[in-house]
């Protein structure tokens, strides 16, 4: 396994759902950890009910704004950048499209700039999203070359991120002692302690502890889902290779689950209930609905040919640590400990450490 003993890191977006489960992953691997985001998004969250902040130095900010984020890359000194900070969702980005913009878009150029003026940093590896291509709702996945585009606010924010981040990796990180910058694009990523508003798996998950039928959209909708571990470890792999100075990772990747595993909404919802032990009915949202991908899949053959990087938990296996984490933690378990416990198993069970470090 890397060894991420002593590693200083900074994380944007460590409030969040995924930058959570992030900073528990590192800290487990021994890495120091500066977070910096804004409060955490969600009432309650993985960041509070998890403890997130005990384990690492937590700075309160907004990547919009720019002295702050320069300032908290002064101040952590970090040899690797996790940018993650992001206004995460489509149907939100439709009523607040300059927030969207502004925190996807100019977020970026802050932190790369910040990165860019401070000097030290060996490696940055910036999340975007598999909503950054332009989706023309076909059956092939899409590969990192295809073209960036968008529909929404949010998504075509994430293909303009990914232009900025390709931008600054052409015209500042390409000198031999420059940082090493990638750009990684996940699939819908799943877990226990999500508790946002608008998705999936959230949704049904407090329609289930509050013994309700879900109510769900577009029940045909096919999307890449996967537990957020299998993207984070892949950002991981990365990560080591840049910070050893490997310029070929300095790319887009894309990380996303078999093919087999890329299922429609309504099975989702099935093998939700079925896992969680109720029934298997509900109800589908018969108001407005903006616009939102009704196909999409990802191409991760060049993280498998070059990491070694394939998915450790079936789709099934990914729904069910969830229904576990959350019925654990409604339990009185520590919401802390169930997910260490998670992430533990998870490494134990798979073997894209070795292959980056190889």
């Amino acid at each position: 396994m890397s060894d991420w003993r002593g590693r200083r890191v900074l994380v944007t977006g460590h409030t969040g759902f995924k930058g959570g489960w992030l900073c528990l992953l590192l800290e487990e691997l021994g890495a120091e950890v500066t977070g910096f985001a804004l409060p955490p998004p969600t009432v309650p969250s993985l960041f509070e009910s998890a403890g997130i902040g005990a384990g690492l130095t937590s700075v309160i900010g907004d990547v919009r704004d720019l002295a702050a984020v320069e300032a908290v890359v002064r101040q952590a000194a970090p040899e690797v950048v996790f940018h993650l900070a992001a206004q995460p969702l489509v149907r939100y980005s439709y009523d607040n499209p300059v927030e969207t913009y502004a925190t996807n878009v100019m977020g970026t150029v802050h932190v790369l700039e910040a990165v860019r003026q401070a000097g030290g940093v060996r490696a940055v590896v910036a999340v975007t999203s598999d909503k950054c291509y332009e989706n023309r709702e076909w059956v092939w996945p899409y590969r990192e070359s295809d073209p960036m585009g968008g529909h929404d606010p949010y998504s075509s924010s994430k293909g303009a991120a990914e232009l900025v981040i390709a931008a600054y990796r052409s015209s500042y990180f390409e000198s031999g002692d420059a940082p090493k910058l990638a750009s990684v694009r996940a699939g819908n990523v799943i877990g226990g302690g999500d508790w946002s508003v608008d998705r999936l798996i959230p949704d049904l998950v407090r329609a289930f502890e509050a013994g309700e039928a879900p109510v769900i959209r577009s029940p045909a909708s096919v999307r890449p889902w996967q537990h957020v571990l299998e993207a984070l470890v892949g950002y991981l792999a990365i990560a080591d290779r840049l910070h050893a100075g490997d310029a070929s990772f300095a790319d887009a990747w894309n990380f996303g689950p078999a093919d087999e595993d890329a299922r429609p909404v309504a099975w989702i919802a099935d093998r939700m209930a079925q896992a969680w032990g109720v029934a298997g009915d509900w109800g589908t949202f018969d108001g407005p609905i903006p616009h939102e991908a009704g196909l999409l899949k990802l191409d991760c053959a060049k993280a498998r040919a070059a990491l070694g990087w394939r998915p450790t938990l079936t789709l099934a296996e990914a729904l069910e640590s969830i229904v576990q984490w959350h019925k654990s933690v409604g339990g009185g378990a520590s919401a802390r400990d169930v997910t260490l416990a998670q992430i533990r198993d998870f490494l134990a069970r798979q073997t894209t450490f070795e292959r980056a470090a190889a």
